[in-house]
């Protein structure tokens, strides 16, 4: 289990990370989500130990990293700014993590096959393509074999196969019981494969809960109505006291008026309908109603 208790972070008179207290329990994936500046890196940073915070604590099965023995047989962490050192090759680079942790030698190979890169086990990292470079860093995050993961980024650089390998891989390992925090961008992604999430803004959380919970509390439903006679729908819609807005595509985005209150509407008022169906906001949507505002100004993520 990790645990986040008053996390705080500053730099200068720039608080990133403000008072940060969560929970990440074993046996799910749990995104970890914030626009840009929001403090995500830094939480990260502090949780593995390579930032030092100014108050708070953050406990990796109930220790700080810099407490773990063998880290690497604990935690396997991929970060979107490690890189290792270029002129190793892709074996040597996990050898020397694996003398250092002491873990069996043979569990290189195993991975190195595990994400694809055994034809590439002699290559040094300096040649590599984004791909196979995030491909070696998720081997080192599984090397060790450990209960926890803490991944920033993971999918940036795969292709499309690689992204479903990668889903499917933290989905078994959170079947295991392990415990699994994924920090990424991509919404659609997340979307499919967290089953809670944790969204901060400004370095403080916003929320804790369930995928499927924060889309139902926070997710925008409106109705989609297409017209030919959009703007006097539209009048009559705020007479009612609906809110309305006109999309890029012609269709009138409607909120606060029942898809079948506006059925009745247009055929007391004669208006024909191309389309009334009703929508509920992507996770993407949803995010970005719910920070819009947060994270701006700081140069820290």
């Amino acid at each position: 289990m990790i645990e986040v208790q008053n996390l705080t972070k500053r730099y200068g008179g720039n608080t990133v990370v403000a008072g940060l207290t969560f929970t990440v329990r074993p046996g799910a994936v749990t995104g970890f989500l914030g626009p840009n500046g929001a403090g995500k890196s830094t939480t990260l940073r502090m949780m593995l130990g390579l930032t030092r915070p100014d108050a708070g604590s953050a406990r990796i099965g109930g220790h700080p990293y810099h407490q773990l023995t063998y880290p690497a047989r604990q935690v396997g962490a991929l970060l979107e700014t490690a890189v290792p050192h270029r002129g190793l090759t892709a074996a040597g680079h996990l050898r020397w993590i694996a003398r250092s942790n002491r873990i069996d030698r043979r569990r290189v190979a195993e991975v190195l096959e595990a994400v694809g890169l055994t034809g590439a086990a002699r290559q040094r990292i300096g040649t590599f393509s984004l791909g196979m470079g995030q491909r070696l860093g998720l081997a080192a995050a599984l090397l060790g074999d450990p209960p926890v993961l803490v991944l920033d980024e993971p999918v940036n650089g795969l292709d499309a196969e690689g992204i479903r390998w990668l889903r499917d891989l933290l989905r078994s390992m959170a079947a295991e019981g392990r415990t699994v925090l994924l920090s990424s961008h991509l919404m659609t992604e997340m979307s499919v494969i967290a089953d809670h999430l944790i969204v901060i803004g400004r370095g403080r959380l916003l929320a804790r809960t369930g995928t499927a919970e924060f889309l139902r509390r926070h997710a925008r439903t409106y109705v989609r109505v297409r017209t030919p006679e959009p703007l006097r729908l539209r009048r009559e819609l705020e007479r009612k006291g609906a809110t309305v807005r006109l999309a890029r595509d012609g269709s009138l985005e409607v909120d606060g008026v029942a898809a079948v209150e506006i059925n009745r509407l247009a055929a007391a008022g004669d208006l024909p309908l191309e389309e009334l169906s009703t929508h509920t906001g992507s996770l993407e949507d949803t995010f970005l109603e719910l920070t819009g505002t947060e994270g701006n100004g700081s140069r820290h993520g």
